[in-house]
């Protein structure tokens, strides 16, 4: 789960932005006087990476996977997208569009673009712009989805400025796929699992979150988030073996959905991280069998200037018998691999990018440091310049 507030009380202190990279490995925070790239390798301790204290007002931060590639949008520019190198310092390129960047995301084959009235694809490994997407029904909030699985790179977002229809894209071929019918009402979350076989959406309603195949859009699940009331959802995200479903709202809690019947291993522990808009990350311990309230383990503040280790703690072990969850955190406390949201003990690669054979994209990108982008010469543009020139 991750958030993004770019304004209210207590904008001077919290962060604007904050958003977890593709695998869960790392989370970027978007502050008033630049951003923070923490490493998520320790439950007991949140390492700050990285830290750029010389762009005002970032509420949009985006890192590809491990890699140093890392895109931010200013509250100052918000018409503009800036890509950088942070390990080197140096920027890559930046692009300037018509109207606000609301959203961006990314994977290994294409970099989106979101604007209200318009969505803008670009290939990953020179930021050259592929297609645009004119003339979408008004998207205020920037909803979109992207898979991360670069082998399909579906994109999703809304078809309907006043039901709940999405639009299946594929970003790698550049074709409109499938239309999917979801829900009666008006859209406000869309989330694709690791491997982009699965959609999840919510309506503005937020009273039923329904699970579609992609790019078929046949409904595979749907689950009732309340009745009596409507609430807000803020987000949803799938673990990584997608076994679970989550989901924010403004009601401040989270509901967790099992999609599947949890692996045997009794090891396996699923934990739940929630970057939250009081500035601080908070971790839980999920029980996959019994379910139930989740245990709070770990939280860790975002926004401390001085001291990036501010950890508070709670009670491992509750006043009864200690639960799933809490017995399987006492054997194990560093988790290795990430789940969306979150991370299980279930090995992996932390440092550095291994990219699996099924995913490989043809000229696969290496995420090594110095040799990860080819050279870009010249990328810097105008979006709303070339349309004027066109125009002419």
């Amino acid at each position: 789960m991750s958030y993004s507030d770019a304004g209210g009380e207590g904008a001077s202190i919290a962060p604007l932005c904050a958003s977890f990279n593709q695998d869960c490995t790392s989370l970027a925070v978007g502050t008033n006087s630049g951003y923070k790239l923490f490493s998520l390798s320790s439950v007991d301790r949140l390492e700050e990476i990285y830290k750029c204290t010389d762009a005002p007002d970032v509420y949009i931060v985006e890192r590809l996977f491990s890699s140093s590639l890392v895109v931010i949008v200013s509250l100052s520019t918000p018409q503009r997208m800036n890509v950088y190198h942070f390990k080197k310092g140096t920027e890559i390129c930046n692009y300037s569009y018509s109207n606000t960047i609301l959203t961006v995301r990314l994977n290994r084959q294409r970099l989106i673009v979101c604007l209200e009235e318009a969505i803008y694809i670009h290939n990953i490994k020179d930021l050259k712009l592929l297609k645009t997407i004119q003339d979408i029904p008004p998207n205020r909030t920037g909803l979109c989805a992207l898979s991360i699985n670069h082998s399909n790179s579906y994109l999703a977002y809304p078809g309907n400025a006043t039901i709940g229809e999405i639009l299946i894209y594929d970003a790698n071929n550049l074709h409109s796929v499938s239309v999917i019918p979801a829900h009666d009402g008006p859209l406000a979350a869309l989330a694709f699992n690791f491997a982009g076989s699965k959609l999840a959406s919510a309506s503005e309603k937020g009273t039923v979150i329904r699970v579609f195949s992609t790019p078929e859009g046949q409904k595979l699940y749907e689950f009732r988030r309340g009745m009596k009331r409507y609430v807000n959802i803020g987000s949803l995200a799938f673990s990584r073996d997608s076994q679970f479903l989550s989901a924010s709202s403004n009601t401040e809690t989270i509901h967790i959905f099992k999609l599947e019947q949890p692996s045997q291993r009794i090891q396996k522990l699923p934990r739940l991280l929630v970057a939250a808009s009081d500035g601080f990350l908070y971790i839980y311990n999920l029980d996959p069998h019994d379910g139930g309230e989740c245990v709070l383990v770990n939280k860790h503040r975002l926004h401390s200037e001085g001291d990036n280790n501010d950890t508070a703690k709670s009670d491992l072990t509750p006043a009864t018998s200690p639960t799933y969850a809490a017995t399987v955190a006492k054997a194990s406390s560093v988790p290795s691999s990430s789940t969306a949201p979150g991370y299980s003990e279930d090995g992996g690669i932390l440092h550095g990018e291994i990219i699996p054979e099924h995913e490989l994209a043809a000229g696969p990108l290496h995420l090594d440091d110095e040799t990860e982008f080819p050279p870009i010469y010249s990328c810097r543009g105008s979006h709303s310049e070339k349309k004027k020139k066109l125009r002419d």
